[in-house]
């Protein structure tokens, strides 16, 4: 189920917060037990046997959470039940995720195996790190273990955030499972930070898509140098407005019910380093990977550059791997390496006019992205060599169609990856009035309306991390 579908704006949603506050407010442990069936039916209604698979990481890593806080009050060795958590976790993720991916490898090598039909269920990424996270939180002391089950359950598949994150590490909401603390303040920043997200997703990012589909899809030698700039800046668009219009949905969704989520974007596109681009970018994922991966190792805190090296390379290798079984990721991953490697110990951008040191970073991330996007490394190379003009010509005009026809939802793209929204809204705050306020509801309103009229003529929808 979408949070852009009609079936969740207009039944789902009203239906569970109709319930949840009324003939349950007041008691918690039958608001968490609805809220858990609520998300099993939530992920049930796209994925009704891969529920099954999440009732069972839930299953699993409760007892893994037992476990390991049995050993810790006794004075047991940790590593046994972390060990097998690890193992079990990502043995699931590998036989759905990479396990056709691997064999293939094999098979270019010599092998002659059998390659099955696997299908991804959705979000197995997400809420895999998530159980994982549970478990490494009790061992390190971050949360309390839960005895019950079903709050564990709630943890692992509370459907704001089930399915394209952001990750909740468990230490961020242990105490809120049972201590939140619902207000009218939150339910209504948390709708107007839904309706945002929900605009972000279907005004910008559905008509980027169109743009980016439509220039990667074409053959090399068709396309030319201006529209593979324009492909590729408005895929850039694309996947900075699905991504982070669906974490402010989830993070909006999880405040109408008493949850404060970290945030997952901070204008990720203002940055004037790599380093500072993934300090704003995917938030959830970084922070995930530098505290149960990057600090385990060592960190930047090691006493040889070949350690630090490698740290990095393996945070880096992960990441690219978590976003999936393909070449082009890992390539990827392995590129944001090197741009750091080149930052940290090359100090390449250090001491540059500001303007050219945003320059290089969107440059890297637009470039990076291609790779992304590309179904393949020799796609993304056919597409990289047209951006620089070496793909053999193509239609300029169909660049200027395409700009007539988006130009304006490419304008708003651009004025809203920055803090322009945020600047307008303190300035608000600073003469405060009924106009303002009434100003403010109406464009809420219209946006909603806006977005909910593009979604019932069902037009182009998917979220892109869905896909991971």
């Amino acid at each position: 189920m979408l949070f852009s579908s009609s079936i969740f704006l207009f039944l789902f949603l009203p239906l569970v917060l109709f319930l949840y506050y009324l003939p349950l407010r007041g008691w918690r442990e039958g608001q968490n037990l609805f809220l858990l069936l609520a998300s099993l039916a939530f992920y049930a209604w796209g994925e009704p046997w891969f529920v099954l698979v999440m009732m069972a990481s839930i299953l699993i890593n409760y007892a893994f959470g037992l476990w390991t806080a049995r050993n810790k009050r006794t004075g047991k060795s940790l590593f046994p039940p972390i060990a097998l958590a690890v193992a079990v976790n990502l043995s699931v993720l590998f036989v759905f995720k990479y396990l056709m991916f691997t064999l293939g490898i094999l098979n270019s090598l010599g092998a002659s195996l059998t390659l099955p039909i696997i299908r991804l269920p959705i979000g197995i990424s997400f809420f895999t790190f998530q159980a994982l996270s549970y478990v490494l939180d009790v061992a390190r002391g971050r949360g309390e273990v839960q005895r019950s089950p079903l709050k564990v359950g709630l943890y692992i598949s509370f459907f704001p955030q089930l399915i394209a994150g952001p990750i909740v590490k468990y230490e961020t909401v242990a105490q809120q499972i049972d201590c939140r603390k619902e207000s009218w303040a939150d339910v209504s920043s948390g709708c107007v930070r839904f309706l945002t997200g929900l605009g972000k997703k279907v005004l910008i990012a559905n008509q980027m898509a169109v743009v980016a589909d439509r220039a990667f899809g074409m053959e090399a030698g068709s396309l030319s140098a201006s529209f593979a700039w324009l492909g590729s800046l408005c895929y850039t668009m694309q996947i900075y407005y699905d991504f982070s219009g669906y974490s402010d949905m989830a993070i909006g969704l999880g405040r109408m019910f008493g949850f404060h989520f970290l945030e997952n974007f901070r204008y990720p596109y203002r940055s004037r380093s790599i380093t500072e681009f993934w300090r704003r970018w995917h938030i959830s994922l970084s922070t995930w990977f530098r505290d149960y991966v990057y600090f385990p190792l060592g960190g930047s805190r090691v006493d040889a550059p070949w350690k630090h090296l490698r740290n990095l390379f393996a945070v880096w290798l992960l990441t690219g791997i978590w976003h999936g079984a393909n070449w082009t990721f890992i390539a990827w991953g392995l590129l944001y390496f090197l741009l750091l490697v080149l930052e940290k110990y090359a100090h390449v951008g250090r001491g540059w006019p500001a303007a050219l040191q945003w320059l290089y970073t969107f440059s890297m991330v637009n470039f990076a992205w291609v790779l992304f996007r590309a179904g393949s490394l020799g796609a993304a190379g056919r597409y990289l060599r047209s951006m620089l003009g070496l793909g053999g010509g193509g239609d300029q005009g169909l660049t200027l169609l395409y700009l007539r026809e988006n130009w304006l939802v490419l304008l708003a793209a651009v004025l809203f990856a920055v803090p322009t929204a945020q600047w307008v809204r303190e300035r608000a705050e600073q003469r405060p009035s009924l106009a303002l306020d009434l100003g403010y509801a109406a464009v809420v309103l219209l946006l909603f309306a806006v977005a909910a009229s593009s979604i019932v003529k069902g037009t182009y929808n998917p979220f892109i991390y869905f896909n991971f």
